[in-house]
Order: C-alpha cells, then structure tokens, then sequence
C-alpha cells in the first residue's frame, strides 16, 4: 500500500528559516528528507519527528557540491517515493567589501545560493515535471531586488534565485507543479553572525521571526502562489526597490551593510 503521507525535501534544515520551514512541514502531515553541511541536522531531525513526522531522514552533505546535492538526492530516491515538494532554502552570506572579502568566502556563497540550488532544482523538478505535479519552495530574498554594498555577492545571488523562481514558473504553467519564491527581509538568523555582520546597523537591528517567515513560505506553497513577501516593512522596501534608481539603493545599502556602522 502507498505511502499517504507527501515527502519534502528541505535544504538548510540545521537552523534559522530552513529549521522552521521542516519543523511547519512536519506539523503539516510531510515526511522529510532534511539536510545540511553541519552535524546539527541529526539533533534537528529529531524535533522534527516529535513535531508529526513519522519519517525523517537526515543527511549531512556539503550542499555547494554537486556531489552533496547527489547525495541528498540519493537518500530521497532510496525511499522508494516521490518528492511531493522541494524547499530550496540552503544558503551562504558574506559581509564586508568584495575586494576584502576571501575568495574562498564568494566561491562558497555562490556554489551554496547559485549552483548548488539550480543543481538540486535541476535534478527533483524534472522528477516532477515527468510525474506530472510537485511544489517547489525557493527561498530568495528583498536583496535580490538592490545592489549589495557591502554584500554584493550574497545580494547577486538572491537576484538570481528570484527571478530563476518566476521563469521556472512560467515554464512550468499549464502543469501541476508549482513555483513558490520566499523573499523574506533581515530575519532573525546565524545568518549576521556567520556573514560577519554583527557590528553593522542591519545586522543590530530588529529582525522578523523565522518561524512566522516559514509559515507564511509554506502557506504559499500550497497555495501554488507565485511569491510571498514577508512584513509590511519588507513589502515597502520591495515596492520601493522597484522606481529607486541602483545607484541610489547601492548607497542606501551602504548605510546599513557597512562594518562597523551599528551600534557600539
């Protein structure tokens, strides 16, 4: 007898938005395949079971590889189901000035934000298109619609994944498998502390709850929504973003990605 319960596939699970997207999966009737690039994920992996999941597989791989998404990819192929959604969430962030900032720093934020996720999309959307349905979660952001400074790689990537979630969309249309792109503003994240953002005025500031973040995501995502823009602020910030000229919004990212520009 199948399975009747859907499985979701969630990227950047240990913590912050992927946590909380696994954990509202979870209390939504999904089973989970959950992974990320720390041994945290296994711990994450047993909240989720106490949250309703009755299957939870967690899988530790470097998600900037191609062999990290293929052994994502595999754990998910050895249940024998189909992938019911795919919520694309694993990401990198990098602070301070491009030229300052280590090679080995951008290469990870892109191979994590840009290949990794095309990579993974890639390979479960096809799936579903040749099933014939699926929903797909991208997390992108209101980054992606300014110039970074300060950030300008981490903020080039979410364009990316913002406007790949919108053409994935429209080529899909007339199927039953949805494009859903999160774009969340500052939430409250290891994000700043990893990006090397703590003494900046964004990384200070008042951020948005994860948990309400997900939930709206998952919200959109079974309604097959197109986008979902988290907050009234980030909303306006958004609208705004579209009739600002880039180079004014390059300076305005300024003020609040520079090092030390927070509080001290």
């Amino acid at each position: 007898m199948a399975n009747a319960r859907p499985l979701a596939v969630v990227t950047g699970a240990s913590s912050g938005i992927g946590y909380e997207l696994a954990l509202v999966c979870a209390r939504n009737g999904f089973d989970l395949v959950v992974a990320a690039n720390e041994p945290e994920i296994r711990n994450a992996a047993e909240t989720f079971r106490k949250a309703g999941a009755t299957l939870v597989e967690a899988v530790q791989a470097e998600l900037a590889t191609t062999e990290g998404n293929d052994q994502l990819y595999a754990a998910a192929e050895r249940l024998g189901r189909p992938v019911d959604a795919l919520l694309a969430n694993a990401g990198s962030g990098l602070g301070h000035a491009f030229l300052d900032q280590p090679w080995d720093g951008i290469r990870q934020t892109i191979d994590t934000n840009v290949t990794g996720t095309t990579y993974l999309l890639h390979r479960i959307g096809r799936d579903m298109r040749r099933r014939g349905e699926g929903r797909i979660l991208i997390t992108g952001s209101i980054a992606g619609f300014m110039p970074g400074t300060f950030q300008a790689v981490y903020n080039a990537s979410k364009a990316y994944l913002n406007n790949l979630s919108f053409a994935l969309r429209e080529e899909l249309a007339g199927t039953k498998v949805t494009v859903t792109v999160l774009q969340p503003g500052a939430t409250d994240t290891p994000f700043f502390a990893r990006a090397g953002m703590l003494d900046t005025k964004i990384g200070q500031a008042k951020k948005d709850d994860p948990a309400m973040v997900a939930e709206k995501g998952f919200q959109a995502m079974m309604k097959g929504s197109s986008d979902i823009t988290t907050g009234l602020k980030n909303k306006i910030q958004a609208a705004v973003a579209n009739v600002v000229p880039n180079e004014l919004l390059a300076k305005a990212h300024r003020t609040i990605a520079a090092p030390g520009s927070g509080k001290t």
